[in-house]
């Protein structure tokens, strides 16, 4: 039996300003391994999930890794083998770090792989992005770093930008989940040409200061008007554990994705930070898990043949 290893890493989304545009990797990574069973096995997909989803995400042919294979292998036109799958999920769900796009990710390259990498990244993005729905998280998932991705039409254009080096990112992940679809449904459906303009400056403000190393821009450049204001109400303690990551010290501070994680940028001063915004939500009533990490500068590969 063929076994291969594929590990994808988490992914924040936004970064404050970047609504569905800006996608940036995290070093935590869930690990898919893929074994090619024999022809006299039981039909369908037999999966095994371990860490964060076991017993409640699907173990049969509707699992979105799955899905994504399949996805993959009906563009090539052939049929996708038979497989065992193993998901060791260390992304927590409906938290805001891209575990759909890390399930999505992995699969599609654990299928390129199978089908002899006929697919080159951006088309596996495009891909991805289609079964996501957007393109911010899959993007950082497969390529890595920080991703600026816009749509035209039917293509995607990423830029890839690498954080300067040790940048730290302290992240709190609350107990609280916020479907996608909850924290999408309370945003407007039109915005001010102002707000437009504020988000937009601060786009290009993050970028700059991530490619020239000013990270006295991100307190800046972090700032929103278009989701973080919107989506505050389904989260409360939101604005207080904010407060005290910049009193502590933060270069920046911003809800993950749809949250409901909170990340905030660092330079030094991690553990003051951590122990500041952990401070913050247990005085607000808030339970949730501090994690010390960084941005991840590779995307999801084959690690293990």
């Amino acid at each position: 039996m063929e076994l291969i290893r594929v590990k994808a890493p988490a992914t924040t989304a936004n970064l404050g300003p970047g609504f569905d545009c800006l996608g940036m990797a995290v070093d935590i990574w869930n690990v898919l391994e893929v074994v090619m069973t024999n022809n006299d096995e039981p039909q369908g997909p037999l999966i095994e999930i371990l860490g964060h989803g076991a017993g409640e995400l699907a173990t049969d042919a509707s699992n979105l890794v799955y899905q994504s294979m399949k996805f993959l292998f009906l563009e090539t036109g052939k049929a996708l083998p038979l497989v065992r799958l193993r998901c060791e999920n260390n992304i927590p769900l409906s938290r805001g770090l891209g575990s759909s796009a890390a399930a999505i990710s992995s699969g599609l390259v654990a299928a390129n792989f199978l089908a002899g990498n006929v697919f080159q990244p951006n088309e596996l993005l495009e891909m991805a992005a289609t079964i996501e729905g957007h393109p911010d998280n899959v993007a950082a998932a497969i390529l890595g770093n920080l991703q600026l991705v816009i749509s035209e039409g039917q293509k995607l254009y990423p830029v890839s930008i690498q954080p300067p080096p040790d940048l730290q990112l302290v992240i709190f992940i609350p107990e609280l989940r916020i479907a996608t679809e909850d924290a999408r449904r309370v945003l407007p459906s039109s915005i001010s040409i102002s707000d437009s303009v504020y988000n937009a400056s601060r786009v290009g403000l993050l970028i700059a200061g991530m490619l020239t190393d000013h990270t006295e821009y991100f307190q800046y450049a972090v700032q929103d008007r278009l989701h973080q204001p919107y989506r505050e109400p389904l989260f409360p303690a939101m604005k207080v554990i904010f407060q005290a990551a910049r009193d502590a010290g933060a270069l920046g501070v911003f809800l993950s994705g749809s949250g409901s994680t909170i990340m905030a940028i660092t330079r030094g001063r991690e553990m003051t930070v951590a122990y500041e915004m952990g401070e913050a939500a247990r005085q607000t009533g808030i339970v949730g898990e501090l994690r010390i990490t960084k941005p991840a500068y590779e995307g999801t590969s084959v690690t293990d043949i």
